[in-house]
């Protein structure tokens, strides 16, 4: 990789760089995402899913309104085994918090055992792509501080 950053010319660094900056600042925005905040997003939980099971579940970035060019916003977590696609969880979730909006940021499956207080994270969304599962592990983990969660990439 080094040498294919060599070989650009300068022009086309500045561009490589702005994008790893870009990338870098995109990999980063959950942590900010914590930092603005208003009364409303305060109140929505940052994980709701079902006590047990195995079900679909999707990563949503909630937006308040914007309060002095600051876009407020925050992400949550969404599972549920009554819903059979991971849209059906989205239109439920986007009514519920109406007037806020919701940005589906993608999706997968979570497996939970509560009684071995373990969450397995994986998979994807055929409609709303993969979710960044170690976001979501961090967040789930925020809820369940005891118990031992696991990312993986493969499975559907």
């Amino acid at each position: 990789m080094l040498k294919t950053i060599l070989k650009l010319t300068n022009n086309n660094c500045v561009v490589f760089t702005n994008r790893i900056k870009l990338i870098h600042a995109s990999l980063n925005s959950h942590q900010s995402i914590k930092k603005m905040s208003s009364k409303a997003l305060d109140a929505v939980p940052k994980v709701d899913i079902d006590p047990s099971g195995v079900f679909k579940y999707i990563l949503i970035k909630v937006h308040d309104e914007e309060k002095n060019n600051e876009e407020t916003s925050t992400v949550i977590v969404r599972g549920y085994k009554r819903c059979n696609y991971h849209s059906d969880i989205y239109d439920e979730v986007q009514e519920k918090l109406q007037p806020l909006d919701c940005e589906p940021l993608g999706g997968g499956r979570i497996s939970h055992e509560p009684d071995n207080k373990k969450i397995h994270i994986y998979g994807y969304s055929q409609g709303y792509g993969k979710a960044d599962h170690e976001v979501t592990a961090k967040i789930v983990k925020d809820a369940y501080p005891s118990y031992t969660i696991t990312v993986s990439d493969e499975g559907y």
